[in-house]
């Protein structure tokens, strides 16, 4: 039994909760009970971790529970090992994942109003937790299971506030089966923030990074003094976006933190280890025009392979003062290496293979990803221009992320950020023929009130001459392990444009790695058909973990998609 009262308790014992956040949807399922272990080791006695409903329904009413989407699987693992755990399942997020979590197919509802009482949406939330919660309510630890904690929303006063709202999340899960407390997090230092994701029935806590005693101080004006104290994101590093720089956090600075925050109640590490946003599933954070990075090694205790750091070690040092700490042995055989440098055997333009990977939708204006069912990845739209027309400008309406113009398969422009509305005038006057606009998803927005407006691909008109275009061909690009398989590498290839290539090798021994793509511009990469994740030369990232059981004995192949035209004939692996 857990309870929550003046602290938290645990079979009528005063309890301290050490967690730590890690995400099994951000780490290969072969690794979680290394992870686990090591958390165990450095004297966690909980595990917290988000489910990302646009992980488990990828299209509206298609769940997945297999392989990395196994939590049931997750939370056994936990259990023994004799981990209790906190659940944060709510429809949203944040996490820097993409769209905060929040399915991508919502937005094809152009009436769309998300996180509050309209009722489309939490139709669809309903649907969602029929059948995520009857999943999870069996490992209640009042059903003799390890879960004590769920979370109704994520940071919601930042959003919003409509109480309604949490009282149906409230509701709804309680209907559904769950038992244990809730609890609710917010930043502290805005008494109006905090209060806004405050809900009756659940404890809030407050996430922060520094000045415990401050911060805590302000929970108690909010929550009251008979109420445990919790820090349910403890930022101990951050995250990064490209073409900024990589962030870190001293570990003795992270270590004074801590001990400021368990003189006074209870933490949650964000992260313990951060792990890899493989696919398109990066978030974007309002204000920022790149998306975030591939990897999410938050700076975290654990590297993003899963190796300790001085901080782990400080963290250890920490905790060994507040709790006896047990240590297990590690039992997976994680082993590292090279494999050295890989040559090229096959390379093919994006333009030559279209028609091969991607069927068109024909349609008299632009239409979204959302329109036409397409959830991540590129979408490529193409218009014939009239005989006889001279294309002497162009200019995009409402388009997003990042659109690159190709006019008879020769390079035009690219339209992003601060540009992407701007008249462009080409250099090279051409008439007649196709024009193609190759747009990618960079990364729904995952934080603030923008979350409405991130459909991605051309919502408005292209614009020739000072006229609407009409007439497209539209070519959904998700670049999922389906369309991957269909490349064919004998099709043509010319430089300058965006193109696959391939690399093979053997390999006798599976061992953790990384790709390094120097060389190569902006793209993405595929190891044997799954998506490793996100590229760009800008940086800070410069290579891309990759991790044993993604590999196999015998021949394997890398794909890389790279959309700048800027191609070396070596990776290394």
């Amino acid at each position: 039994m857990f309870e929550i009262k003046d602290k938290f308790y645990l079979n009528g014992e005063p309890f301290k909760i050490i967690s730590g956040s890690f995400h099994y949807f951000r780490t290969v399922p072969e690794y979680w009970q290394d992870r686990l272990e090591k958390l165990v080791n450095m004297g966690c006695n909980t595990v917290e971790t988000y489910i990302p409903w646009n992980f488990h329904e990828t299209n509206r009413g298609e769940f997945r529970f297999d392989g990395m989407r196994d939590i049931e699987r997750f939370i056994r693992l936990a259990n023994d090992l004799g981990l209790y755990m906190i659940i944060r399942p709510s429809p949203y997020i944040c996490s820097e994942w993409e769209f905060g979590g929040l399915p991508a197919w919502l937005l094809k509802d152009k009436n769309m109003r998300l996180r509050c009482s309209y009722e489309p949406y939490l139709n669809a939330v309903k649907d969602y937790y029929s059948v995520l919660i009857p999943k999870l309510a069996p490992y209640q630890i009042d059903r003799g299971g390890n879960i004590i904690l769920m979370q109704l929303e994520n940071e919601y006063g930042y959003y919003g506030n409509d109480t309604a709202y949490l009282e149906f999340l409230r509701d709804t899960m309680r209907e559904l089966g769950i038992t244990v407390p809730f609890v609710t997090s917010d930043g502290p230092w805005s008494e109006e923030i905090f209060k806004s994701g405050m809900a009756v029935g659940a404890l809030p806590t407050g996430n922060f990074g520094s000045a415990a005693e401050w911060q805590f101080g302000q929970m108690k004006k909010f929550i009251g003094e008979d109420k445990p104290l919790m820090c349910m994101e403890f930022w101990n590093g951050w995250f990064d976006a490209w073409g900024e720089e990589h962030h870190t956090t001293s570990p003795e600075k992270a270590a004074e933190e801590l001990e400021e925050i368990l003189k006074r109640g209870s933490v949650n590490f964000y992260m313990f280890e951060g792990g890899t946003n493989f696919g398109f599933m990066n978030g974007r954070n309002s204000g920022s025009k790149t998306g975030d990075v591939t990897s999410y090694d938050y700076d975290a205790p654990l590297t993003e392979d899963g190796q300790l750091t001085e901080k782990y070690k400080a963290f250890r040092d920490v905790i060994g003062k507040y709790a006896d700490i047990r240590t297990i042995p590690l039992t997976t055989d994680i082993r590292r290496s090279s494999y050295g440098m890989i040559s090229c055997t096959g390379r093919t333009g994006l333009f030559s293979v279209l028609e091969k990977i991607a069927e068109p939708v024909r349609s008299v204006y632009p239409l979204t990803m959302e329109d036409i069912g397409q959830n991540y990845g590129y979408i490529l739209y193409r218009t014939k221009i009239k005989d006889g027309e001279t294309v002497n400008e162009l200019c995009l309406e409402n388009a997003a992320d990042r659109v690159q113009c190709y006019h008879n398969g020769e390079y035009v422009y690219t339209a992003f950020a601060e540009n992407m509305y701007e008249k462009f005038e080409p250099n090279e006057k051409r008439t007649g023929g196709i024009i193609s606009l190759l747009c990618e998803n960079t990364g729904r927005e995952n934080f603030g009130t923008g979350l409405e407006d991130q459909r991605k691909g051309i919502s408005g008109g292209v614009k020739v001459n000072d006229h609407r275009q009409f007439g497209f061909d539209i070519f959904p690009l998700p670049l999922d392990e389906e369309q991957i398989g269909k490349i064919g590498f004998d099709e043509g290839y010319s430089e300058g444009v965006p193109a696959f290539y391939r690399f093979e090798f053997e390999a006798d021994e599976l061992c953790d790695t990384f790709v390094d793509f120097d060389g190569f511009g902006k793209g993405c990469v595929f190891i044997n058909g799954f998506n490793l994740g996100r590229f760009w030369d800008i940086g800070p990232q410069r290579q891309l973990y990759l991790p044993a059981p993604l590999l196999k004995k015998g021949k394997n192949t890398i794909i890389i998609f790279e959309t700048e035209g800027k191609a070396a004939d070596f990776i290394r692996v």
